[in-house]
């Protein structure tokens, strides 16, 4: 009986420890490094321990990745400091009221911003976790200012006298003190998840939130402690770093640290917290490594790290059906404007409407360049919007259609960029022949990366898209290891052999055609069999499947696709800017892009143009920093708030009101409009329900797919229009 109760404890025990001890190995083979290096890379990976397991502990209890998990701990870490700098505060005082403004802090932003996206997709509480982010790190550049001082970089030191050397390093204090803390702050998350009675409501709510509910477990209270203790991992991960790197105030964790917290929660299949510990650390070993052998190539650590990433996802095994089922319904929402209803296509005024509507859209884009003549800078703004909203587009295709989730669409736009910038300044091609290779080459590198995912559902394409993203700015793309990418000046070739480019008004034509031409191609593709199999993997994969569907043809064929337009859209681009960086197209573009397709949404076209316009317009064109605002990580957060099916979704509503206005007048009965009132009034009669029965009752609308209805299709998201209704919108 012993030997029956030990196996599976010793097989869960290994199962934790070989991704780590792998790694180990892989670095020893590859990197090796001194003792004391590696005793450095053991500390900075109990570092980074804290924030994978924080950001672990997020997952489990609202299954999103919490992109703000650092931020989270920033302020409090800066309110800690600035105490003991500015006002000379006790040292451990200063600690205790950094470690209750953590909890506060988490505490705050789960009951003020997080809550109100209950019934959101999933992938639009992650963006709203993007923009909250950008929000945290900018609100703690006014911390110091309480003191009359300027964010600076800060360093404090444990109040204990104390060095020993292990070659060639010369460790202190502040090292010990991150060996002990860290792991007894593991151990006691640990502790609660298993041997209290909140730890096991949580651990409940988050396997089996449906069950958790109905059996009275107030699931959202349980929510709003995960995220105090995520906040409070990240306040030590930081202050201890304080103390031996120093805290540049308002500066975010690298790429890099967020890569190698996404790749321990990919070792980890997102909720073993032991493994995630442990290969954290086992990563934090790898980079100093990599850096030690590479001291004057920093960018190999991405690329490194990146390839960790595809091992592991490679490795992963596929879980259950049920499991699966639960994350694809929360990460594959997309709202879609549909078409004016049949009954009213033909009426006059309807069709008066929509034409006028057209020429108005067509006029004014035929004429902005010349109404901002005499200002260039204005000029080639205008030109970036359109191109932006071209590489928007392809974002479109691949997340609001596919349901593939990308946080390194930019990684295609510059392999499209830097091919064609190569093809007509080397190969001196005609500029269309260079949008073509372009596109071929942004098609080819997507379909290449989409590989360690196409097995798999839920947000793993975002890990590997972005683990892509870091090494090819890093990297890949780099001009310091690859002569092949450009570095002169970019020169406009004349299109077609005729037509000179030379003017920003010439050019804003060709980027507009381009637009022109990609949405009359991306429209067809929608109405044709392609464009229906891409719904129908975003609704229900396992579905499909049983209709003959052969679903990695289909993911790679939404990547193909999407990197096609993406690559089209970095040609335009390097060519408007006639250079190209690295820096353009790095990780944080890569977000900003998929904020643009979020907030604009996801699901329309229409929506790509209208997220363009709000974000890139918006911060170059609203005079002032006050209307500039609205561009920037609050105004995100305040639109996704209001509006969670994006700018599209509200316009859209505003469409269907007249329609209805119209229908309602004419005496036309239009069953989808009227469906759309029905759904109004069922969902007052829930939240009259909500009122009485408690709000718990509805913690986890993503958890609904697994009590719905025979039939209902995956992917359906209470209170999002998605299911109900979304069938007769892709009709």
């Amino acid at each position: 009986m012993a030997t029956a109760d030990t196996s599976p404890r010793l097989r869960r025990t290994a199962s934790a420890v070989l991704p780590a001890v792998l790694i180990v190995a892989f670095q020893i083979a590859a990197f090796p490094l001194p003792l004391g290096v590696a005793l450095q890379g053991v500390i900075v990976g109990l570092l980074g321990a804290l924030v994978a397991v924080g950001m672990a502990l997020v997952y489990r209890a609202n299954r999103i990745l919490n992109f703000a998990q650092v931020e989270l701990g920033l302020a409090p870490t800066v309110l800690a400091v600035s105490l003991i700098v500015y006002s000379g505060v006790n040292y451990f005082l200063a600690v205790a009221v950094g470690l209750i403004g953590s909890v506060l802090v988490g505490s705050v932003v789960e009951l003020a911003i997080i809550r109100r996206f209950f019934r959101s997709p999933r992938l639009i509480l992650t963006v709203a976790t993007i923009g909250l982010a950008q929000l945290l790190a900018a609100g703690t550049l006014f911390i110091p200012s309480i003191w009359g001082q300027q964010p600076t970089a800060a360093i404090v030191h444990v109040p204990i006298s104390l060095h020993f050397s292990v070659f060639p390093l010369v460790f202190s204090a502040d090292h010990v003190a991150a060996m002990i803390i860290a792991p007894l702050a593991l151990v006691g998350v640990a502790v609660l998840l298993r041997f209290t009675d909140i730890g096991i409501a949580i651990r409940a709510s988050a396997e089996r939130a449906d069950r958790a509910m109905m059996l009275g477990v107030p699931v959202k209270r349980l929510q709003t402690i995960v995220w105090a203790v995520a906040a409070a991992l990240s306040f030590i991960a930081i202050f201890l770093q304080a103390g031996i790197l120093g805290l540049p105030a308002g500066i975010l964790f690298s790429f890099t640290a967020l890569l190698a917290a996404l790749a321990a929660l990919v070792l980890g299949n997102l909720t073993d917290l032991a493994t995630i510990g442990l290969s954290a650390v086992a990563l934090g070993v790898l980079q100093q490594g990599v850096l030690w052998n590479h001291e004057t190539d920093p960018g190999l650590v991405g690329p490194v790290l990146a390839a960790v990433v595809v091992v592991g996802l490679l490795a992963r095994r596929v879980r259950s059906a049920r499991v699966d089922t639960e994350d694809v319904s929360t990460w594959a929402a997309a709202d879609e404007i549909r078409p004016v209803p049949r009954e009213l296509r033909t009426l006059a005024e309807v069709r008066t409407v929509r034409w006028a509507g057209m020429l108005v859209v067509g006029g004014a884009l035929l004429a902005l360049p010349w109404l901002l003549s005499g200002n260039a800078g204005n000029q080639l703004k205008a030109t970036a919007v359109v191109v932006f909203v071209i590489i928007t587009i392809s974002v479109v295709v691949l997340t609001g259609w596919a349901g593939q989730v990308t946080f390194g669409q930019m990684a295609f736009v510059a392999f499209g960029g830097a091919t064609g910038a190569y093809a007509t300044q080397t190969w001196r091609l005609d500029l269309s022949l260079g949008l073509l290779i372009a596109g071929t080459t942004g098609a080819i590198v997507a379909m290449v990366v989409s590989i360690p995912t196409l097995r798999l559902r839920g947000f793993f394409p975002a890990v590997t898209t972005l683990a892509f993203a870091i090494a090819t700015s890093n990297y890949l793309l780099s001009p310091q290891y690859f002569s092949w990418v450009p570095v002169n000046r970019v020169t406009r070739p004349a299109l077609f052999g005729k037509f000179r480019l030379t003017s920003q008004p010439s050019y804003y034509y060709v980027c507009l055609a381009c637009l022109v031409l990609v949405v009359l191609g991306v429209r067809g593709i929608r109405r044709s069999r392609t464009g229906r199999v891409l719904l129908a993997l975003r609704e229900n994969e396992r579905g499909i499947q049983s209709f003959g569907v052969n679903v990695v043809r289909a993911k790679c064929t939404a990547f193909g696709l999407s990197g096609f337009i993406a690559g089209v859209g970095g040609c335009l681009l390097v060519h408007l800017l006639q250079a190209f960086s690295p820096s353009v197209f790095g990780p944080d573009q890569s977000f900003e892009v998929f904020t643009t397709a979020v907030v604009g949404g996801l699901g329309s076209l229409w929506g790509a143009a209208l997220g363009a316009i709000y974000l890139q317009g918006g911060r170059w064109f609203l005079p002032g920093a006050e209307w500039q605002a609205l561009a920037s990580a609050a105004g995100v957060l305040l639109v996704l708030m209001v509006l969670p099916a994006g700018l599209s979704g509200a316009m859209g509503r505003v469409r269907d009101a007249w329609l209805r206005s119209v229908a309602n007048r004419r005496g036309i009965v239009v069953p989808s409009l009227v469906a759309d009132v029905g759904t109004a009034d069922e969902a007052e009669q829930v939240e009259a329900v909500d009122a009485v029965v408690g709000d718990d009752l509805r913690a986890h609308p993503h958890d609904a797919t697994a009590s719905a209805a025979p039939g209902t299709a995956v992917g359906t998201e209470v209170g999002t229009g998605v299911g109900s209704g979304q069938d007769e919108r892709t009709a």
